[in-house]
C-alpha cells in the first residue's frame, strides 16, 4: 500500500522512508533504538489542504498516514509545508534552518525531533523528488 498521496507530491518520501526500514531487519531495529519515539508529520500543500503521516520508531519501525498508531500518541510532530519537506528528504534544506525559519513547527519533544535526521538521510539516497 502507498503512502504517496497525489496532493502532496513530497509523500512519496514517505515510501522510500517505509521501503527503507523495511528492507533492513538490522538498520530497522536500529532505527527504533535510536529514534525510540513516534515521529508524526502534518504537510500543507499549495492548496491549503493539510494531512498527516507518522514514522514510528518507537516499536515496530514502520511509516504510515494517519497522526499516530492506533491507540497511541506522537512524541513529536513536526509541521511544515509539502514543499519544504521535499526539499528536507531531498537534502536541499535542514530541519534546524527550517526551524529557525518559522517553517517548521514543532510540537512535543523538540531533543528527538533532532533523531530524525538520520532516518531522513537514509531516505534520501531512494526518494527521487
Amino acid at each position: 500500500m502507498s503512502l504517496k498521496s497525489d496532493s502532496f507530491p513530497s509523500s512519496a518520501a514517505f515510501d522510500a522512508i517505509n521501503s527503507s526500514l523495511q528492507s533492513d531487519d538490522a538498520e530497522r531495529k536500529d532505527a527504533v533504538k535510536k529514534g525510540n519515539a513516534v515521529f508524526a508529520f502534518t504537510l500543507k500543500n499549495k492548496e491549503g489542504q493539510t494531512d498527516s503521516w507518522y514514522i514510528d520508531l518507537k516499536e515496530k519501525g514502520e511509516v504510515a498516514k494517519g497522526e499516530a498508531p492506533s491507540g497511541k500518541k506522537a512524541d513529536v510532530t513536526l509541521s511544515l509545508s509539502d514543499d519544504d519537506f521535499a526539499k528536507l528528504v531531498s537534502g536541499k534544506t535542514q530541519a534546524q534552518r527550517l526551524f529557525m525559519s518559522g517553517k517548521l513547527k514543532i510540537k512535543g519533544d523538540v531533543m528527538k525531533a533532532t533523531k530524525m535526521e538520520p532516518v531522513l538521510k537514509k531516505a534520501q539516497t531512494k526518494a527521487k523528488l
